[in-house]
Formats: structure tokens, sequence, C-alpha cells
């Protein structure tokens, strides 16, 4: 390794020591966590109320009700509970604020094997906010009253008097995800100023860890949003971000976590939605979320709308199937990768799917099928960087005979020896990059997968996060090796190896690149190791048989034959038509070799 290889290295440790002094959170910071802390603790113990204005609700207490005020009944109760079920839901309906308090998804588990809930306890407000009697009311505050309900419906009423009310009335089909909810404001309008045209919508949550790598949660977890253009967009998933959408109204709302979503769609838009995520490092809580919008009001009528909760995972066939764009929220990559992932990936993987086979055997599957699909182009890359294995002495004779003092004149030896001998010297790249799509495809396609969660093969025991093989306490941010991204970086090395083994690159670009082809997997161990073990299981399989289709392919190649037929194209030259890369290439060259004749003058 020379100097400058030196000289590199140690500047990348330079600034990954810097990044880890820099990065280091103030002590303003550390005061506004502790002060956020406090606030979430406050929401878990239930001494909460919602101001629009703040992000995280602060803390009231309310000793008797004050019948002078607007609703002032309702400010005071015993809060009730109603359940709601069905085949995948067990959802309950709190009397304060008449909204949802708790959403079970039936048959499933959080990592530490305890029931999942997507929302729970008091983490989620829901409510209206709107000016009676210049009195400000937030009806996630009041104390609604239980009318008729069954295991499907549920009906909740806001009284202010005997014909003017609040009243929401929640329907759960029998099958699915969805929950409806309609409201119906009655009389209401008599109670507000005539010139306010809009209702505010004030909808707010905390989520939950739910899987193993809490770290990896945040970082998928995020609001989206479509527009009333069909456009779905979403807010950052890296730290706390605001976004008012006054532009244009909104169709629905994703409270989106890793692998689950609370989604709200809604008949009538939303209007200058205001959107809020805020990240935390309380244990246990991935972010914490919160929209208000404006509702169109009608002050000469009653007015309804008609919402729907979607309560959910993040599985790309069961959001496809609700047909309002929920999928857009799983990131398949961007352009081709998503194409990719969206058209082929995932169809094949659900072809696989139902003949109920395990994950790990799908995956095995599922990269021979594309590592076949691929293989013609591995196959032309590798005979074309054969090709230039045999004429390496050629091109070193070339080398001795012009000297390295003369860059332009031999590039054009060079080229046009390759010209002689019918050989292109980027052939062996081309196919290469042309998989290149399909490798980073998976990148985002196996960490997004659903169907991997809590499912295990041979000692990985979640498909969907890191196998902790070795456990230990932190050291630079790191507490565990995986095992499958070891094996899928030795696999890596030994390929690495084995290309510089048979390439014949001795000197120069090429020696170079030797150690860079040796240090790059390392550098993707320690940023794979706490990503899905099924991800490196894909990468180990694809690893493993590139090296395996490349000892084929090396084995069923003679390089006297190939270099035989070079000497015969040279003997025998074909007319080819130059492409339009070779063409703006001589003429480069021309003009640098004139540029340095002139100089020379």
């Amino acid at each position: 390794m020379d100097r400058n290889n030196i000289i590199g290295l140690i500047l990348i440790f330079a600034i990954f020591a810097g990044s880890f002094y820099l990065m280091k959170p103030s002590e303003a910071e550390i005061k506004q966590e502790q002060i956020l802390q406090d606030s979430l603790k406050n929401v878990r113990e239930g001494k909460i109320v919602s101001n629009p204005t703040d992000s995280i609700a602060k803390t009231t207490t309310i000793d008797s009700a004050d019948l002078s005020k607007p609703f002032g009944a309702a400010t005071v109760g015993q809060e009730q509970l109603i359940t709601l079920e069905n085949d995948l839901l067990v959802v309950k309906l709190s009397s304060k604020g008449g909204k949802v308090k708790s959403v079970l998804l039936k048959g499933l588990k959080n990592f530490d094997g305890t029931p999942l809930y997507l929302l729970e306890d008091n983490n989620n407000n829901f409510g209206f906010l709107f000016n009676a009697k210049g009195q400000n009311i937030n009806t996630n505050d009041l104390y609604f009253t239980a009318g008729q309900s069954t295991a499907e419906s549920a009906t909740l009423r806001l009284n202010y008097s005997a014909d003017q009310y609040l009243e929401y009335s929640y329907t759960l089909p029998e099958k699915g995800y969805n929950l409806g909810l309609k409201v119906n404001a009655v009389g209401i309008q008599n109670l507000i100023d005539i010139k306010q045209k809009n209702i505010i919508l004030d909808w707010e949550a905390i989520l939950t860890e739910k899987d193993q790598n809490i770290k990896a949660e945040r970082e998928k977890s995020t609001i989206y949003y479509k527009n009333n253009e069909g456009d779905v967009d979403y807010l950052s998933e890296n730290g706390d971000q605001e976004e008012k959408i006054e532009d244009n109204t909104v169709e629905w709302i994703a409270f989106k976590q890793h692998f689950f979503s609370a989604i709200l769609s809604s008949n009538q838009p939303f209007e200058k939605a205001n959107l809020i995520t805020k990240s935390t490092s309380v244990d246990s809580i991935v972010k914490v979320y919160k929209t208000t919008s404006e509702l169109a009001f009608n002050t000469q009528a009653n007015n309804t709308y008609d919402f729907n909760f979607f309560f959910g995972p993040n599985q790309y066939k069961v959001l496809k199937a609700e047909g309002k764009s929920y999928d857009k929220i799983i990131n398949m990559g961007w352009g081709p990768m998503g194409w990719i992932n969206r058209f082929l990936t995932i169809p094949l993987f659900d072809f696989l799917d139902g003949f109920h086979l395990n994950y790990g055997i799908i995956i095995l599957v599922l990269t021979l099928l594309l590592k076949g699909l691929m293989f013609p182009l591995t196959r032309k890359s590798y005979i074309s960087m054969a090709k230039m294995r045999v004429l390496k002495p050629q091109l070193d004779a070339i080398k001795d005979k012009v000297g390295e003092d003369n860059p332009m004149l031999l590039q054009q030896e060079q080229m046009k020896l390759y010209k002689q001998v019918g050989v292109n010297p980027v052939g062996g790249c081309l196919p290469m990059l042309l998989q290149m799509p399909f490798t980073l495809a998976f990148f985002f396609f196996f960490p997004n997968l659903y169907e991997l969660r809590g499912e295990s093969f041979l000692w990985m025991k979640d498909l969907s996060t890191y196998d902790a093989f070795i456990s230990f306490s932190p050291i630079f941010g790191i507490n565990h090796i995986s095992l499958m991204c070891v094996l899928m970086t030795v696999v890596t090395l030994l390929t690495t190896w084995y290309n510089n083994a048979t390439s014949g690159a001795t000197s120069g670009m090429a020696s170079q690149m030797k150690y860079i082809g040796y240090i790059m997997p390392l550098m993707f161990f320690f940023m794979l190791n706490s990503f899905p073990a099924g991800l490196n299981y894909y990468y180990f399989l694809g690893a493993l048989f590139t090296l395996l289709t490349q000892f084929i392919i090396r084995q069923s190649i003679d390089d006297n034959k190939i270099l035989a037929q070079l000497e015969e194209n040279k003997k025998n030259p074909k007319v080819q038509k130059k492409s339009s890369f070779q063409s703006r290439l001589e003429e480069m060259m021309r003009q640098q070799q004139a540029t340095q004749q002139n100089k020379k003058k």
C-alpha cells in the first residue's frame, strides 16, 4: 500500500472520530429532550389536554364542571370503555373524547412476546377544535355519552342540548383493518360565529416500540400524506420536522411506523394541514406525531363528516388492496429500483410465498432465479475481462515502448490494439452496471418486507431485524455482531481475492484498486451489521453464487483459445462501426495531444 492510500485511510478514521465528537448533543439539546420526556410521562399517566398550538400536550386538571360555559356539563365524568371486535382487530373506544383509546392487532406480538397494540393507553388524541360562545372547545377533553353499541358498532354523543350535539358513530366490519367513523354535528352551527367557515381536526399519537431494533424503527417512521393531485409525500424520517400544506388539500394522513400504520382518510378534504413529527430518545417511544387540519363547516345547516381509520400492517398486498395508494408508504426505492421491486420482485416473491415455504428457502430460490436471469450478463462480463487479461502482455509492451510520460499517445496506441483485436475495454463493466439496480433494489426491499417479521431461519430468530449472534457492551455504538453479516463479509473478501488472483493486474491503477476491494467489504460490514438478517442473508447468497459462478466460468474459459481468436481478429480485421462514445473518446484524445504539442512549441 503506497503513501497516498495510507494517508487516505488515516483521513477516513479521523473523519469518523471527529463526527462522534461533533454530533454529541449540547446542553440545550439535553434539556429540551428532558422536557420532552416529562411530557411523554404525563401522556402515559393520562395527564393530558391537547393544545392546538403545541405539538406536545400540556397538563391540565379540571376539578368540577362549569355549567356557565358551553358543554360545561361534559367537562367532568367517568370514563367508559366500549369494545369493538372483528377477525383482525380489537378496538376500545373511550367516552373521554369519544376517541379510539387502543387498537389490538389480533394474533400479532411485539418482539418481546407481548400483545401488539398499534395504539394504547392514552397515547392517542382525536378531537375537533372550535370556538363556541366565545370559548375554545376541544372535544378530546370532554366526556361523551355512550349510546347503543354492538360488537361491530357504537355511538357516542357530546350533548349541548337535546337538539344540539356532536355524535360519533363507529362501525367495524366483520373483516379487515378498517374502522369507519361518521361525525354528525347537529345544531352546533348555532353556537359558532357565522364568520367561521372551518372547523379544526386535531389528531395526535405516540407510537411505541414493537420490534427489536428501535433505531431502525425510528429511521423508517414518519408521517405520509396524499394530496388532491394524487401525489404521496412524506416528512423526513430523520429528526424533527413540521410541514404546512396550504396550496393543496389532503386526502389521507398516515402515522407510519416501520411495519405498522394508522391511516386517517376522509370523504371531505383536509385543508391547510399542519404535520409535525418529533423524535425522542425515550426508551420504548418511537416517535410523536401530530396533525391539525381544517374541514369545511357550514354555519347554515347541520354538518356531516365521514372518516375511515386503517389500523394494520405495512404489508404491500394488504395496502395495495385498499386502493387508495396506501402502498406508497412502503419505501421500495426510487427510479429503476422502485420499478424492479414493484413489478418484478414483489410478484415473484408473492408467487413463491404461495408454496408456503420457509422464508429462508424463498430467499434462496429468489436469489437463484435472479442470478439465473443475470447469468448471460455475468458470463459476457467475465469473458470480456478474460480478453483484457490475455491482452495484458501486449499492453505492457506498448507501455514499455511509448513510456508513461506521454499518456495521450499511450492511450491512442492501446485503443488501436483494442480496435485491431475487436475488444471493447469497457465491455466487462457495462454488464455489471446493468446488474447494479437489482442489487440496490434489494437494499430497500428486504428491510421493508413485512412478511419477514418474526420469521426464523437457521440460527436467525427474526429475519426482519439483525441476528445478534454475539452481544456485548456498546463500543462506538455497536453492541452486537451479526453472524450472517460476518459470513457475507468473508465471502465477499474471498470473491475479491479470487478476482485479483485471476485478473492478472499487478501494477498501476488496477493494483491500487485491489486494496479498495478489500477495504469496501469491511466498511460495509459496519454499515450492515445492524441491518435485517434477511438482507444480509440475501447478500451472502448473492456473493456465494457470484464466487461459484465466476469459478465455473473461469474453468470453462481457455485463455489460449481466446488469445488465438484475438490474434486471428488482428490478422483479419473486420470493419466495425464506431460507437458515439468511441468517436468522442478519440476526438478528445486528438484534441489533448494537439494541445500538448502546441505547448512544446
